[in-house]
């Protein structure tokens, strides 16, 4: 299995103090983009690729799926691929996922994101099922 080769996102400590250098791995980024954006209301699920619904049934919890960020000389770039609950406002709550993985990645990292993506994947329709 393929590790990410990503470089570790260097923080600026906010303290007085400089105690040394804090490095947040790219995946810990995903994750928090993640679990921010599944907490909005109207999002059923983040897209995943083969080795998470693999890892999924197997059991697994993958927590970082549907994120992909990329940080370049412009800054942080985070793309959150998710499936909407059918019958919500897409631009509304995709504007929600927006604010709120921008929020969430500002306060526990204290890094500036240059922009949210939102890319919706799919549409989740609640299934009912008739018990004759």
């Amino acid at each position: 299995m393929a590790e990410k080769t990503a470089p570790y996102v260097q923080m600026k400590p906010s303290g007085k103090q400089n105690l040394g250098n804090i490095e947040v791995a790219p995946e810990v980024l995903e994750i928090i983009a993640s679990i921010a954006a599944t907490d909005i209301e109207g999002v059923a699920s983040m897209r995943g690729n083969f080795a998470s619904g693999v890892a999924e049934r197997l059991g697994k919890t993958v927590h970082g799926k549907g994120v992909k960020t990329d940080l370049s000389e412009e800054g942080l770039m985070i793309d959150v691929y998710c499936v909407m609950d059918y019958g919500v406002s897409i631009p509304q709550t995709a504007l929600k996922v927006q604010e709120q993985v921008r929020q969430t990645l500002e306060n526990m990292t204290s890094l500036q994101t240059q922009e949210v993506n939102v890319h919706i994947t799919g549409i989740h329709f609640e299934t009912q099922h008739s018990e004759e």
